[in-house]
């Protein structure tokens, strides 16, 4: 269960992070918007580095929990 946890919020995170940072290049760099993560937020370019931590975090936070030890069963 612990696996699945984490793969989900790890990818997750992926896409948040990558929505993220096209939102913020698009902005930054040309002006426009791209992606779909204005449609949900109207954020200024530096917040959606914001949103790029926020991806950060649950990738890393995915690959913890599936790092952690297992717990063994009593029987």
């Amino acid at each position: 269960m612990r696996a699945t946890i984490g793969y989900t919020a790890e990818s997750i995170g992926y896409v948040v992070g990558a929505q993220g940072l096209v939102s913020f290049a698009s902005q930054t760099l040309f002006g426009t918007e791209w992606g779909w993560m204005h449609k949900l937020v109207d954020l200024p370019s530096t917040g959606y580095l914001g949103i790029v931590a926020v991806g950060l975090a649950l990738i890393v936070g995915g690959v913890k929990v599936r790092k952690l030890p297992q717990r063994e069963k009593v029987a």
